[in-house]
């Protein structure tokens, strides 16, 4: 089902926890959600939606990724840059890496592992850090 956007910067400012099978609909409603906002989001973490549980989408091409519960365990190749998110106004300093390896839950949640590169590493590392609550 498609969901409406979170623009409370204190929902936001929230700590997420981790996701069970029980949050699966949260996925479904995620991947929807992005897709429907295709025009203007490349990544989604669950919280945009108003779930705080560690579930993330990102659009690579013409797929959407979902993943659960992801834990970024590699970095590499660190620069600065600017970010903006569909729930919130404005643009945003932030530092990123080049390469990460994250591993996760996939939608079936399933362990996967998976080395990401340049614009698809960054989305990855901006939607992880909402689970945090530190606004992007």
């Amino acid at each position: 089902m498609i969901k409406q956007i979170v623009r409370d910067p204190l929902f936001l400012q929230q700590k997420s926890t981790p996701a069970t099978k029980d949050d699966a609909q949260v996925i479904v409603d995620l991947m929807d959600t992005i897709k429907a906002n295709s025009d203007r989001c490349v990544g989604m973490a669950a919280n945009m939606i108003g779930v705080k549980k560690q579930i993330i989408v990102v659009a690579v091409g013409p797929f959407i990724i979902p993943m659960v519960n992801p834990v970024i365990t590699s970095k590499s190749g660190r620069y600065e840059t600017e970010e903006s998110c569909l729930s919130l106004d404005g643009v945003r300093p932030c530092i990123r890496y080049k390469e990460i390896e994250v591993d996760y839950l996939d939608q079936n949640f399933e362990p996967k592992h998976g080395t990401y590169k340049d614009f698809t590493a960054q989305i990855i590392q901006h939607e992880i850090q909402h689970f945090s609550g530190e606004l992007i």
